[in-house]
């Protein structure tokens, strides 16, 4: 089997994921899409002609971002029209997911050149979603409006699976924003001491001008005190309507687990940022990098993909984990980074926890409780992250999870060279 390396990473920072709030919010999403894709060849000096694909993750596939945004990035990006491009959803795991596959393109000797990654605006999804209703065509949630599914697999909001694994698990909102406290402390040191400048680019417009060089969400003056304020942020979906004339949100739990009591706790600072950004992996086989003088940052190791319980839906990291060790050949002591995304305070929580992990190891420069999850794009983001990490401490390897609605979980073991 042939190895799959991975050369470079990029990303964009992360923006408020609000239109008229964000810097990022003005952009089209190829164009923002384009931005990193460009970026690797600048930084990369590869011929794009000899790209066999760009795998691209878009979430929120409304408007504007619909579509087959891999392709038309890579043209914007000015690649060769020789290099191709498709696009995937899953969710958050999107980019997560089009890097193994791009990985098990190049192991599997079919392909030699593979860009994987992807992106999404959520301040131009949650624009799009709000003119959606106001003309009467509203979401029809998680299940797609389909009866006989959601008779079979109930799937809720997921803040309110958060709640309800967080009673389950007996887990309190003290301990979870304890969580939260401390992803805005690592951010805060991490962006202060520049270790994402490596794989940070600066977004600008057509005529040069800088549209965003910095992370735009962070609060590195969060305390448990301010946390201790906040209201929890779905109590109100508790007991909502899911769709016009269905079951309350609580009710589609309790249709699989009748005796839970959940309790409202997760609130905006300890889940995850909306925002806009975009990140890109560049990879390629050993041959390939030898003949063109491109340098192997890390070797995949291994590469996972598994479903847990659509209902809960923010389970699934433990067990793709779990998995991924067990394809790799490694145990949980020889993992020096792990990047689990911070969805909700009580993903990461649960996932130390089941695992007795050493909290240090576990997101070392804060996750998406301070930074922000712009859905698709995050995947590829961890990896580089990881990566960057990896590099700074001397780590061997790292592991990179995450959960994706309708209870699933992408995992990927990267090692150092």
């Amino acid at each position: 089997m042939t190895d799959a390396y991975i050369i470079d990473t990029v990303r964009t920072p992360r923006s408020i994921g609000k239109m008229g709030k964000g810097a990022l919010s003005t952009m089209h999403p190829e164009h923002l899409s384009a931005a990193v894709l460009a970026a690797l060849k600048e930084r990369n000096g590869f011929d794009t002609a000899e790209v066999d694909d760009v795998i691209w993750g878009v979430s929120a596939a409304l408007g504007l971002q619909a579509g087959d945004i891999g392709r038309m990035a890579a043209l914007d990006a000015g690649y060769d029209i020789k290099a191709g491009g498709v696009t995937l959803n899953r969710f958050c795991g999107s980019s997560l997911t089009a890097t193994s596959l791009a990985s098990a393109m190049i192991m599997s000797g079919m392909s030699d050149l593979m860009i994987a990654g992807g992106m999404d605006m959520l301040s131009y999804a949650g624009s799009y979603g709000m003119k959606m209703r106001e003309a009467g065509l509203g979401s029809a949630g998680m299940g797609a409006g389909n009866p006989r599914l959601q008779a079979k697999h109930p799937q809720t909001n997921q803040g309110v699976a958060a709640d309800a694994i967080a009673a389950m698990e007996g887990i309190t909102r003290e301990e979870l924003e304890a969580l939260g406290v401390e992803s805005q402390r690592r951010a805060a040191r991490a962006i202060a001491e520049g270790r994402f400048d490596k794989s940070t680019i600066v977004v600008k417009d057509d005529e040069g001008r800088v549209i965003l060089d910095h992370e735009e969400y962070p609060r590195p003056d969060t305390t448990a005190e301010s946390l201790a304020q906040l209201k929890p942020a779905f109590e109100m979906f508790l007991d909502m309507p899911s769709a016009p004339g269905g079951k309350t949100f609580r009710e589609l739990v309790l249709q699989v687990y009748p005796d839970l009591d959940i309790k409202p706790i997760h609130h905006a600072g300890i889940s995850s940022g909306v925002v806009d950004g975009a990140s890109a992996i560049l990879l390629a086989s050993g041959d390939y990098a030898e003949r063109h003088g491109l340098k192997p940052r890390a070797r995949i190791v291994a590469m996972a993909e598994t479903g847990d319980c659509p209902t809960l839906m923010l389970n699934g990291p433990v067990p793709a984990a779990k998995k991924v060790l067990a394809k790799a050949g490694l145990t949980k002591d020889q993992i020096d980074v792990w990047e689990v995304n911070e969805a909700f305070a009580v993903v990461v929580e649960k996932f130390v926890r089941d695992l007795d992990l050493d909290r240090a190891k576990v997101n070392p420069n804060g996750g998406s409780i301070a930074l922000g999850h712009p859905i698709a794009g995050t995947g590829a983001i961890l990896i580089g992250t990881a990566l960057d990490e990896l590099e700074r401490t001397g780590g061997r390897y790292g592991l990179i999870t995450m959960c994706a609605a309708g209870g699933m979980a992408p995992a990927i073991v990267i090692e150092r060279v």
